[in-house]
C-alpha cells in the first residue's frame, strides 16, 4: 500500500481533476433521479396483491379506490354536483357515492338506512375516489382546492401525495440546520479552524458522487432519498477524522508532511477499511430483502460508503497535503480535555459495567422481539398533521372504511349474486358495488352505459368493489381479508383475485417479517467474518458483534417498555444500520487497545486507549446522534421520523457500551489475538 499512497500524493493534479469531473457529472445527474413514495410498489412481483393489481390494470380502466373525501353541511343535490366536479378532475378515474348504491330520486327514508349512512350522514357526504397513481400529487392538490381546508380527505393516495411534497422540503430543512451544527461540533472536537472544512468538503464530495450515481437505479425509494445522504455523512465522517488524527500524531513525532501522511495512511488503512467494510456489509444485507425498499436502500448506501472510503484514501490526503501548513497555522487550543480522567473513571467501573451489560442481553433481546408493529402506510402521518386530523374527522362521522376489489371470472351472474349475498353477510362488509348489485343478475349488459360497465366488467373478469368497515391494517382488517378470501375460494376456487390497501399491507407484513431473521443473521455473520480476518481472533469479533448487537436490542426494546408501536420497516432497517455504522467505534477502540497493550500494562493500556479514541468517537457519534434526532424532530413522515429517533438513541447506546463495556472485557482477558 505504501507505493500506492505515494503515487496518489505525487499525482495531486490528476486526482483533483478526476474528482472535479465526477462532481460536475453528479450534479447534472442528481436532478434526474426519480423518487417513489409508495411502499406497495416495492412488494415482490409474486405477491398475491401485486398479481391482482396487475390483472386489474390489464382488465379494467379504473383502479382501486384510494381516497375518501368528506364534504360537510351539504344536501343530496349539492353532493351530486360535487361528485361530478370530482369526476372532472384530471387524474381521477372513478367516484363512488350514494347514487351508485341506491336511487337518490326516491325518498331516502324508505330505503336501507345502513347503506345510506355509509355515504350520507348528518348532512355529511363521503365520496370514495380512485386516483391514478401517476397523477396523484396533482389530483390531490385539485381535490384540496375544490373542497377547501374545512372539509376532509384521507387515503393511501393522499398519504403518498403528501409525503412526496413534504419530504423534500423537510429534508432540505434538515440539511440547512444540520450543516452549521455539525460544523460547530467539528470545531469543538478538532484543534484547527480549517479541519472541519476539510472534513465536510471531503464527505460532501462522497455524498454528491453517490447522489448523482443513483441515476443508475432510475428510481429510488423515499427512505433512501430522505435518509441516505445524511446517513452517509454521519456514518462516514469518522473515517476522515481517524486519518487526520493519525497524520497529526506523526507530524508531532517530527516526520515531514509526506512521510507523516504515508505512514498515517498505512497505519490506519486496516482499521478504516475494516470499519468501512462492516458498514458496507450492514447496508448490503438489506439487499437480500424481498421487500424492494431494502435492496433499494442497501445498494445506495453500500455504494455511498464505498465512495466515502475511496474519497478518504485519495482526495482527502491530497487536500490535507495542499493545506497542512494552513492547518498548522490555524491551530487553536483544544476545546476538549484529553480524557485522562475519563480513562481513569472507566478503569474503576469496568467490571460492574460488564456485569450490568451481561444482565441486559437476554431481556433486551426478548423485549425487542415482542414489539407491536405497523406494516403499511395508514399510520405514517400522525394526528398533529393536517392529514392525520382529516382522517380522525372522517372516522368520527363515518367510521373506518377500507375499500377492496374482488375479481372473479365473468359470466355466471347467478353465482356472483349468491357470492355477493354471502359477502354482504360478513359483519365487516358494509356495501358492494358490482354489476350484479347495480343491475341484478337478470339484467342484460346492454342496458348499462358503457362507462359504468367498463369499470365493473372486462373481457375476462367481473369486478366487485367492497367497502370494509375496518382500518387498513391490524387484526380486524386482516381477519376481514381472510374471510373475503375464504368466501371467494368457496365460489371460485383458485380463480379469484383480491386487491386493495389492506391486501397489500397483509402481503407487506408477510414479506418483511420473513426478511427479518435472514437479513439480520446474514449481516451479523458477514460482519463477524470481516472482523475475523481483520483481527485474526475468534474472541474479538464475538465480543465486538455482541456489544453492538446488544446495543441494537436495547434500542429496539425501549419502544416495548414504553408500550409504543414501531414501523416494522424502521425496525428492520435500523437493525442493519446501527450494527454496520457503530461497530466502527468498537473496531477503533479495540485496535488502539491492542497497540497500547504491547507496550503498557493492561490497566494503563485501557486508560491510554480511552484517552486516544474518545474525541474521535464523540465527534462521529455526536454527529450521527444529531442527524438522527434532527430527522426525527423535523420530518412528519412516520417511517423517517422513527428511523431518525432510533438512529439517535442507538448511536448513544453503542457509544456507551464501547466506552464502558469493551474495556471491561479486556480486563477479563477476553480480547486476545490469535496468530
Amino acid at each position: 500500500m505504501n507505493k500506492i499512497f505515494r503515487w496518489i500524493l505525487k499525482h495531486k493534479t490528476l486526482i483533483i481533476t478526476v474528482y472535479v469531473i465526477g462532481c460536475i457529472v453528479s450534479m447534472l445527474c442528481k436532478p434526474l433521479v426519480q423518487v417513489n413514495y409508495d411502499m406497495n410498489d416495492y412488494l415482490p412481483e409474486g405477491s398475491p396483491s401485486t398479481i391482482a393489481f396487475n390483472v386489474m390494470e390489464d382488465e379494467f380502466e379504473g383502479g382501486i379506490p384510494n381516497v375518501r373525501v368528506m364534504i360537510s353541511d351539504i344536501s343530496v343535490p349539492e353532493a351530486l354536483v360535487y361528485k361530478q366536479e370530482l369526476i372532472d378532475i384530471d387524474g381521477i378515474t372513478d367516484v363512488i357515492w350514494l347514487d351508485d348504491a341506491v336511487s337518490v330520486y326516491e325518498p331516502l327514508d324508505i330505503q336501507d338506512s345502513d347503506t345510506i349512512e355509509s355515504y350520507y350522514k348528518d348532512e355529511n357526504a363521503i365520496f370514495t375516489v380512485t386516483v391514478d397513481e401517476k397523477k396523484r400529487v396533482e389530483a390531490v392538490d385539485s381535490i384540496r382546492n375544490l373542497i377547501g381546508d374545512n372539509n376532509a380527505m384521507t387515503g393511501a393516495a393522499v398519504n403518498t401525495a403528501v409525503a412526496t411534497k413534504t419530504t423534500v422540503e423537510e429534508i432540505t430543512k434538515i440539511v440547512i440546520i444540520a450543516i452549521p451544527i455539525v460544523f460547530v461540533i467539528l470545531l469543538l472536537t478538532t484543534t484547527s479552524w480549517l479541519e472541519p472544512v476539510l472534513f465536510l468538503v471531503s464527505i460532501g464530495i462522497a455524498v454528491l458522487l453517490n447522489s448523482g450515481s443513483n441515476l443508475i437505479f432510475g428510481t429510488i425509494s423515499f427512505v433512501t432519498n430522505g435518509a441516505g445522504n445524511i446517513l452517509q455523512l454521519a456514518v462516514s465522517l469518522d473515517y476522515s477524522i481517524f486519518l487526520l488524527h493519525r497524520f497529526e500524531e506523526f507530524r508531532k513525532e517530527g516526520l515531514d508532511a509526506e512521510e507523516a501522511m504515508v505512514k498515517a495512511l498505512c497505519e490506519s488503512f486496516t482499521s478504516i477499511l475494516s470499519s468501512g467494510l462492516t458498514t458496507v456489509i450492514g447496508f448490503a444485507a438489506l439487499i437480500l430483502m424481498r421487500f424492494g425498499i431494502g435492496p433499494d436502500m442497501g445498494m445506495a448506501l453500500a455504494k455511498g460508503i464505498s465512495f466515502s472510503l475511496i474519497v478518504v484514501f485519495t482526495i482527502l490526503p491530497v487536500m490535507i497535503m495542499l493545506s497542512y501548513k494552513w492547518i498548522e497555522k490555524t491551530e487553536h487550543p483544544p476545546f476538549l480535555p484529553k480524557f485522562i480522567l475519563f480513562g481513569k473513571a472507566v478503569n474503576r467501573q469496568m467490571i460492574p459495567a460488564v456485569l450490568v451489560f451481561c444482565m441486559m442481553i437476554v431481556p433486551s433481546f426478548l423485549a425487542q422481539t415482542n414489539n407491536n408493529f405497523y406494516y403499511g402506510s395508514e399510520h405514517i402521518f400522525g394526528s398533529s398533521t393536517q392529514l392525520g386530523q382529516n382522517t380522525e374527522k372522517i372516522d368520527e362521522v363515518f367510521g373506518k372504511s377500507n375499500p377492496v376489489v374482488l375479481m372473479v371470472p365473468r359470466g355466471n351472474t347467478a353465482k356472483q349474486t349468491i357470492m355477493s349475498d354471502a359477502l354482504k353477510s360478513l359483519p365487516e362488509v358494509s356495501s358492494i358495488v358490482s354489476f350484479v348489485d347495480k343491475a341484478g343478475a337478470e339484467i342484460s349488459h346492454e342496458y348499462l352505459d358503457k362507462d359504468t360497465l367498463s369499470k365493473l366488467e372486462s373481457e375476462n373478469y367481473s369486478r366487485m368493489i367492497l367497502t370494509v368497515d375496518t382500518k387498513y391494517e391490524g387484526g380486524d382488517a386482516f381477519n376481514a381479508v381472510d374471510k373475503i378470501r375464504e368466501t371467494a375460494e368457496d365460489y371460485y376456487p383458485g380463480e379469484w383475485k383480491l386487491a386493495g390497501e389492506s391486501i397489500s399491507t397483509y402481503d407487506l407484513k408477510d414479506t418483511i417479517t420473513a426478511d427479518s431473521i435472514s437479513v439480520n443473521m446474514i449481516a451479523i455473520g458477514a460482519v463477524f467474518v470481516t472482523l475475523l480476518f481483520s483481527f485474526r481472533s475468534l474472541m474479538i469479533p464475538f465480543i465486538l458483534v455482541l456489544a453492538i448487537e446488544t446495543a441494537v436490542w436495547i434500542n429496539l426494546a425501549i419502544p416495548f417498555f414504553r408500550n409504543s408501536t414501531l414501523f416494522y420497516l424502521s425496525y428492520l432497517i435500523i437493525s442493519s444500520i446501527q450494527l454496520g455504522a457503530t461497530v466502527d467505534y468498537a473496531i477503533l477502540t479495540t485496535s488502539r487497545y491492542l497497540e497500547f497493550q504491547t507496550e503498557l500494562p493492561r490497566k494503563e493500556a485501557v486508560q491510554e486507549t480511552i484517552s486516544a479514541v474518545t474525541a474521535s468517537i464523540l465527534t462521529s457519534g455526536s454527529v450521527m446522534t444529531l442527524v438522527g434526532f434532527l430527522l426525527g424532530f423535523i420530518t412528519s413522515h412516520g417511517v423517517l421520523k422513527q428511523l431518525g429517533f432510533l438512529l439517535g438513541s442507538g448511536t448513544l447506546l453503542s457509544m456507551t457500551i464501547v466506552f464502558f463495556v469493551l474495556p471491561g472485557f479486556s480486563k477479563l482477558s477476553l480480547l486476545l489475538t490469535v496468530d
